[in-house]
């Protein structure tokens, strides 16, 4: 049998410009995000759409962490780049308009495909074909899997590439299941080292305090989330349920902080939807069984992290009002990021027994004059968009304490934001407050 795949895999291997004919007029290719977008592939169909021979092409992912001849100048208007996670290879596209954004949360991107939109070509990164027959989704499983086998795409397009990781977890397409193979065996995009500030260090230090032993635990990316880690490592038996699987977690790991054995849903096994990190990372995913990627659908959906007891979710906010609105994803109204997994976490944490959510932003930041403003405000800024609404958000954290929100009144709340704001702009603050009535 192993032999009859093998034969298989050989009449569906083509070049990046044979598989980019699949693609009709028309047609949405949807990809996984960073790592899972097929580079050559793409690449080849933006090349058919400049020679003419095709047109009208959308194509959806998010997290790109490379340039895709596609979003080319010469393009716009012949192909709608349709982001779901803006990153730097967009952002500027979006925010000059020649890019689209849509708002979707990361648990719900697998229904915003099949329910709300076509998918003509499912294509993906995957990792070499074993001899079942199978291919892995490797380290980006994230919406590209579950969107492939459900979506009843007209054509489902692998990239295989040897650098992608194979991983255990829902995560695998069969040869059977697809059109054509392309092969492109380039390394894997990694994350640079991100510093770590003194605030960082302040923060980090709150949030772990507030940590457990045996807690599970959902951190992102950046010099917070790489702190509250350091202060993490003489912690024991905490487990892993996230959207991303980050380097700091396998350093925990190795610290023995890390062992998933207090879980009490899927024990013993970090649950993850995607990793983006060093190859530190995607060497420890690669056929390690105590990793299971699955779907988004699965790993973000409040329920089933709410199954989690102890879930403590950390995520980043830009801008909180004295009500506790927290704007994550933009600034102003250009868009910056997007909502991601964070209102799923938010959400997710609250249903768990013993969970905290944590929104984390640095008290101030310097604008364009120099002059030093504070990112908790009397209101939200006109034109930014709210991410966590007030109802949802639990715990908001600076370098100056921890306010809890969750089913707080105005009064309170504004006392507690008050407190760990920058004390050059707590007048200021308690001012407005009284202005709109929401103090005496």
């Amino acid at each position: 049998m192993h032999s009859r795949w093998q034969e298989l895999y050989k009449q569906k291997l083509t070049t990046p410009e044979e598989a980019a004919r699949l693609v009709q007029n028309g047609d949405t290719i949807v990809a996984p995000l960073s790592n899972g977008q097929p580079l050559a592939l793409i690449n080849a169909v933006a090349k058919r759409i400049r020679a003419g021979e095709v047109e009208d092409i959308t194509y959806v992912s998010g997290v790109d962490v490379r340039w895709f001849d596609l979003y080319h100048p010469d393009l716009v208007g012949k192909v709608t780049i349709d982001t779901g996670f803006v990153s730097p290879a967009t952002r500027q596209g979006v925010g000059q308009g020649i890019f689209t954004y849509t708002p979707c949360r990361l648990g719900e991107t697998v229904d915003m495909v099949v329910r709300c939109r076509p998918c003509n070509i499912s294509a993906m990164v995957v990792s070499p074909m074993d001899k079942h027959g199978f291919f892995s989704t490797g380290c980006n499983v994230d919406w590209g899997w579950e969107t492939a086998k459900t979506a009843n795409p007209r054509h489902i397009v692998v990239e295989v590439n040897e650098n992608m990781p194979r991983t255990y977890g829902h995560n695998q397409l069969h040869i059977t299941e697809i059109s054509a193979i392309v092969e492109n065996h380039i390394p894997l995009f990694e994350l640079p080292e991100i510093p770590i500030t003194k605030e960082d260090e302040i923060i980090g230090h709150y949030i772990a305090d507030m940590i457990d032993d045996g807690s599970c635990i959902q951190i992102g990316i950046g010099g917070m989330p790489n702190a509250i880690a350091n202060f993490l490592k003489d912690k024991k038996d905490l487990g892993v349920h996230s959207e991303m699987l980050t380097d700091s977690m396998v350093d925990l790991y190795y610290a023995g902080a890390i062992t998933c054995a207090k879980k009490n849903f899927m024990p013993y096994k970090w649950i993850g939807s995607f990793a983006l990190g060093t190859r530190k990372l995607y060497d420890f995913i690669d056929n390690n069984p105590l990793v299971e990627m699955h779907s988004t659908k699965f790993v973000n959906d409040p329920v089933v992290i709410g199954y989690n007891d102890n879930l403590v979710s950390v995520n980043a906010t830009f801008e909180v009002d004295l009500t506790g609105q927290c704007a994550s994803e933009s600034i102003g109204p250009a868009q910056y990021s997007g909502t991601g997994g964070q209102l799923d976490f938010v959400q997710g944490a609250w249903r768990s027994k013993g969970g905290k959510s944590f929104l984390t932003l640095y008290s101030t930041y310097t604008d364009k004059e120099g002059n030093k403003r504070s990112k908790i405000v009397p209101t939200i800024t006109p034109g930014m968009f709210t991410t966590v609404s007030r109802t949802d958000v639990q715990y908001v954290v600076t370098e100056y304490g921890v306010a809890f929100l969750k089913g707080q009144n105005l009064r309170t709340r504004v006392k507690e934001l008050i407190r760990i704001a920058h004390p050059d702009f707590r007048d200021w603050l308690k001012f407005e407050a009284r202005r709109l009535n929401y103090i005496l």
